[in-house]
């Protein structure tokens, strides 16, 4: 299956990147290089694109598409919470701009030997970014106890029925493994009473995000990351980040709030005597979301948010 993948937001990104000819940018979610593309295309002799991702199919695909460009392109095979040291290695010191584009390819997707699908019922249940994890989410499924099933359900997948799904997993795997979409997709179902499974699209996918969140470690290594990343870049330097749901959307408005204004002195101080200086400036005040042509264009555009951070030194 070809790597395929409609990027979203891509006009948005392109205008709050600000990108200089001659300047140094981070794709830290390479993927099949859809955003990249453009950004390359904008620079000029002395510009430079850095592309990373730990998936080995797009790191292909994106060689591919990027072939015409190779002597302004890296690719480093790596995951975006590592870029501060990608960066150290490749002995650059700042970059102009960072974007994160924290989606699901549609080649994940859709792809049923990827196991993130809940569309084919034969699917195994694997669901890796990163196909050197030993973990799988059927390991999740299989291993975890009912009351970590029910916090990650809860938490990754804001799913109101988690209890009652954790405890029927639980119950099935006593007489056989579960490692198929089929399989697990019959539990779900089973565990959610008719008059919800109606509404809100199929009632797997909440439990398939939050498995998929938690295999991945998604926000921890987002919330571990932004930092170093604002730490990465020049005076004027952009950080744009595209979010696909409420716990990463809040994850990153909170930290570019905190790195805009740091000062953690009662509010009653004449003067800030913390000591801790700002980084720069929050420039979306409100998430940037898609337009009325790109929803209607790509539905996986849907629940798309952009988010921009613009360094000062």
């Amino acid at each position: 299956m070809e790597f395929k993948h409609k990027s979203v937001l891509l006009e948005e990104v392109i205008e709050n990147l600000n990108i200089k000819p001659d300047g140094i940018y981070v794709d830290g979610t390479l993927g099949g290089a859809g955003h990249s593309s453009e950004i390359v295309k904008r620079l000029g002799e002395g510009g430079r694109l850095i592309g990373i991702d730990q998936d080995s199919d797009a790191i292909k695909a994106a060689t591919e598409r990027l072939a015409p460009y190779k002597d302004k392109v890296t690719i480093v095979r790596d995951n975006y919470c590592n870029m501060k040291s990608v960066l150290d290695s490749l002995n650059i010191e700042r970059v102009d701009g960072i974007l994160l584009d924290l989606g699901v390819s549609s080649y994940q997707l859709d792809s049923k030997d990827r196991g993130f699908t809940y569309r084919e019922e034969d699917a195994l249940l694997d669901m890796r970014m990163d196909d050197r994890n030993p973990m799988t989410a059927a390991d999740i499924i299989n291993d975890y106890s009912e009351g970590e099933l029910t916090r990650i359900l809860k938490e990754y997948g804001e799913e109101r029925f988690a209890k009652k799904i954790a405890s029927n997993i639980c119950t099935a795997r006593e007489n056989k493994r579960i490692e198929t979409a089929g399989e697990l997709n019959e539990i779900i179902k089973n565990s959610i009473p008719m008059k919800y499974r109606a509404n809100g699209g199929h009632p797997s996918k909440r439990t398939y995000q939050a498995i998929r969140i938690e295999l991945n470690r998604e926000l921890d290594v987002l919330k571990n990351s932004l930092d170093d990343m604002i730490s990465k870049l020049s005076d004027g330097g952009r950080l744009c980040v595209i979010t696909f749901h409420s716990l990463e959307d809040r994850i990153v408005k909170n930290n570019f709030k905190t790195n805009e204004n740091p000062c953690t002195c009662p509010k009653n101080f004449p003067v800030c005597v913390c000591g801790k200086k700002s980084k720069g400036k929050v420039i979306s005040r409100k998430p940037i979301l898609p337009s009325e042509e790109e929803l209607e264009t790509n539905s996986r555009s849907k629940s798309a948010k952009l988010r921009v951070f613009e360094r000062k030194h």
